[in-house]
C-alpha cells in the first residue's frame, strides 16, 4: 500500500522487535507515515504485549 503512495516506501518500512520486556516500534520519519503505520500496528499491540508478558497460549486459536 504505502509503494503505490511513495516510491521511497521501500527504503523506510517500520521495524518491530522485542529486547527483554521492551516492545520496540520503529516508524517512518513523515507524520502522515506514522499514522498510516501506527493504523497497522495498534490493532496487533495487545497481543504484542500479552505475548511479551508471558502469554504461551496458541496464537492461532
Amino acid at each position: 500500500a504505502s509503494a503505490a503512495k511513495t516510491p521511497h516506501a521501500m527504503i523506510s518500512r517500520a521495524v518491530v522487535g522485542i529486547r527483554g520486556t521492551s516492545l520496540i516500534v520503529n516508524l517512518p520519519g513523515s507524520p502522515r507515515a506514522v499514522r498510516e503505520n501506527l493504523a497497522v500496528i495498534l490493532p496487533a499491540l495487545k497481543h504484542a504485549v500479552e505475548k511479551i508478558r508471558g502469554d504461551d497460549s496458541e496464537c492461532a486459536s
